[in-house]
């Protein structure tokens, strides 16, 4: 499965456009507050725990967008976006969504 961010994939033609598809993870702020706590390589302000979570949502986000496009019949995701944003009363969750246009590649 192809992803980007392009509206095109180089030296492919888009043969049908399927839908815009989407990914989301949600993960609480009580997590990263209880890792941050643990943590043992801060470096400049930088905390690879935090970093490793984020990458961990981004990735469970991207790889359920994939999986709706698949399910279409899709080989491309194009114009792939991700969007971070916090939720709830006081902030405590975080949701990372991926976005993108499901399409069928021409050979």
């Amino acid at each position: 499965m192809i992803l980007t961010t392009s509206s095109t994939v180089e030296g492919r033609r888009v043969e049908a456009y399927l839908g815009i598809v989407f990914g989301e993870a949600i993960v609480g702020a009580n997590l990263f507050r209880d890792l941050f706590a643990q943590i043992r390589d801060i470096v400049g302000g930088r905390s690879g725990a935090y970093e490793a979570e984020l990458r961990r949502a981004r990735e469970l986000a991207l790889k359920e967008m994939e999986e709706e496009a698949r399910r279409l019949g899709a080989d491309a995701v194009i114009g792939v976006d991700i969007d971070y944003e916090v939720l709830g009363g006081n902030n405590s969750m975080l949701m990372v969504t991926a976005s993108g246009t499901a399409v069928r590649l021409a050979p």
